[in-house]
């Protein structure tokens, strides 16, 4: 998830971090948190990495220590879900299926998000946000979609692993990672439209990823005629 879901939290197994990375975390958490609200409130094309930095007062120079580009700023919290997202799918139990284990780490994701402060760049207020300005922004949604390609990559390869496959002979780790990615970003986009999946949060967004999962075996296997 964000950044405060890295290694200063609650999961098992995380680490306390020092004096000096929290205080490189928090500088970065202040540039995510800057890049959004200038994002929000004059566009993402007409935002500059010097606005950013200047918001925060901090240099150029500095901006760059923590990301290469604005395109990775406003990708960040995204970035960061995704990676808490692996995460959690590498700890699930190996008596799960790989759809089980997939959906609770999404919905293990969504509530750990959920319990982040409300406002700032751990916020799932900032997520969500989020996935309004990539779908209405041709170049964030280009860099997005393909980090997506690398995460199936990632995730196919866990999979691959929990049930002692070879990916290269056996697209079945490779199928499925495509289709749960498929599912993930139906539910974001179906969020933005659905305004009471908006008011209820991180359980709105969670309820619509239960709901898509739920019709993903008829939809593949049975009738779809009533």
């Amino acid at each position: 998830m964000p950044a405060q879901l890295t290694e200063a939290t609650t999961a098992p197994g995380c680490r306390v971090l020092g004096l000096r990375e929290r205080k490189k975390q928090r500088t970065r958490d202040s540039l995510v948190d800057a890049a959004h609200r200038l994002f929000s409130s004059q566009g993402y094309a007409r935002t500059t990495v010097d606005e950013i930095a200047a918001a925060v007062d901090v240099s150029q120079r500095t901006f760059f220590r923590y990301f290469e580009n604005k395109e990775e700023v406003a990708l960040a919290v995204m970035a960061d879900a995704e990676d808490f997202f692996i995460d959690c799918l590498r700890r699930r139990p190996a008596e799960e299926n790989p759809l089980q284990a997939m959906r609770a780490s999404i919905t293990e994701a969504w509530r750990s998000l959920g319990g982040m402060e409300q406002v700032g760049p751990g916020s799932v207020t900032a997520a969500l946000e989020l996935f309004e300005l990539i779908e209405t922004t041709p170049t964030l949604l280009a860099a997005h979609l393909r980090r997506t390609t690398e995460q199936e990559r990632v995730v196919a390869g866990i999979l691959a692993e929990r049930e002692g496959l070879d990916p290269a002979t056996d697209l079945r780790p490779r199928v499925l990672a495509a289709v749960f990615g498929a599912v993930v970003r139906i539910s974001h986009l179906s969020w933005t439209s659905d305004a009471a999946a908006h008011e209820a949060g991180p359980d709105g967004m969670i309820a619509l990823i239960e709901r898509h999962f739920d019709q993903l075996g008829p939809a593949l296997a049975g009738s779809w005629q009533r």
